[in-house]
């Protein structure tokens, strides 16, 4: 029941960092920025101030963090595979055997 939830969660979080870093706004992407030019959107210096979008980036990213650690160590202590190829059987490689060189064929006789 735990591993649903946070299976759950982690996919809610993620589809959450997709939609919040999609409606960010470039750093200085307008057409003065092409030639070197600050922009307008440093309003507030070259780091500006963190908009309430860039600290709900932020903690998705830590949530999406947690919830990947607590998944992987979740499967582990599961108790499952050590390996994705542990339940495979090996299948016998068929080999053909090696083509041995067909002699020249003897030079025809010359004529005296």
């Amino acid at each position: 029941m735990i591993y649903g939830l946070i299976v759950t969660i982690h996919i809610i979080v993620c589809f959450f960092i997709i939609i919040v870093v999609l409606l960010q706004s470039g750093k200085s992407g307008d057409i003065s920025a092409a030639f070197g030019g600050q922009g307008s959107q440093t309003a507030f210096g070259p780091r500006g101030a963190a908009s309430a979008l860039s600290r709900a980036t932020t903690w998705s990213a830590v949530a999406f963090m947690i919830t990947s650690i607590t998944l992987s160590v979740y499967a582990t202590r599961r108790g499952g595979p050590a390996s994705v190829l542990q339940g495979l059987k090996s299948q016998p490689v068929k080999t053909q055997p090696a083509l041995t060189p067909t002699p020249n064929p003897a030079a025809p006789a010359q004529k005296k």
